[in-house]
């Protein structure tokens, strides 16, 4: 991967984010993907109005989230938001990462000690888990062999 890509990557430890899943993509690999992807349908319904192509990061992190955790493991973990709701993010080996961090501009988030985050909990939200099946399904589109079944 060139410097020039490289210097494109803003999420939360993408320098370290050279973990691999079964077919060879890194978190960077999936991040560029996702560009393609993200949308306002797949943004959580209570921020779809701040949702711009410019912040395409916006409410998309525990879908993100979770379809990371089904590609490279791991666990997903969230840092509390002062509202009651969590940031989530990902923890594969050694390797912390949160590939939707750039929402929240030049705020420091502290992923220190943070709570586990379970799919089944989020997922009881019949609109969260259409929006992680739709987002999954866009990606896969892109790369089938990846995020389909094989």
């Amino acid at each position: 991967m060139n410097n020039e890509k490289m210097s494109q990557y803003n999420f939360y430890c993408w320098e370290t984010a050279d973990v691999k899943e079964k077919h060879g993509l890194t978190p960077r690999d999936l991040y560029d993907l996702l560009t393609e992807v993200w949308c306002a349908e797949t943004c959580a319904p209570r921020m779809r109005p701040d949702w711009t192509p410019d912040n395409k990061t916006l409410g998309q992190c525990s879908i993100t989230a979770f379809l990371m955790q089904d590609l490279f493991g791991g666990r997903v973990y969230g840092v509390p938001l002062g509202d009651g709701n969590f940031h989530c993010f990902n923890v594969v080996g050694p390797c912390t990462f949160d590939l939707t961090s750039e929402q929240f501009g030049d705020t420091v988030l502290n992923y220190d000690n943070c709570p586990e985050q379970f799919r089944e909990t989020h997922f009881t939200k019949e609109e969260k888990r259409l929006r992680y099946e739709d987002l999954k399904a866009r990606l896969s589109a892109r790369l089938p062999r990846v995020v389909g079944t094989d």
